[in-house]
């Protein structure tokens, strides 16, 4: 399993179809076939997009038969969230001193 490369998670993020390709796993783990099925976007397509989410640690896969069947990351997902979690908190921290910056400007 891929560890969680975060500049990698963010840019594998930002493009639209990895952001659906999340989305559809966040619902249950699927093959590429089934992906493809659900996505304007040919097999091989689905495949470079999962290689791209994988190598940053946001998928991971397993064989079942002939197939190779895609889960989200749990590890990966945890560690963007703490990422998203650091920068809600700088953000009130910043909006905390502002606010208090103004109340004693204001007294």
């Amino acid at each position: 399993m891929a560890t969680y490369q975060a500049r990698e998670g963010w840019e594998a993020l930002g493009d639209p179809t990895r952001l659906a390709i999340v989305t559809r796993l966040a619902e249950r783990p699927r093959a590429v076939g089934d992906l493809a099925d659900e996505l304007p976007i040919s097999r091989p397509a689905v495949s470079q997009h999962l290689k791209v989410l994988k190598d940053a640690g946001l998928v991971a896969d397993h064989a079942a038969g002939t197939r190779r069947v895609y889960r989200l990351n749990p590890a990966g997902l945890a560690a963007l969230r703490d990422q998203l979690e650091t920068f809600w908190n700088r953000a009130l921290d910043g909006y905390q001193d502002v606010v208090e910056q103004s109340t004693e400007e204001n007294s």
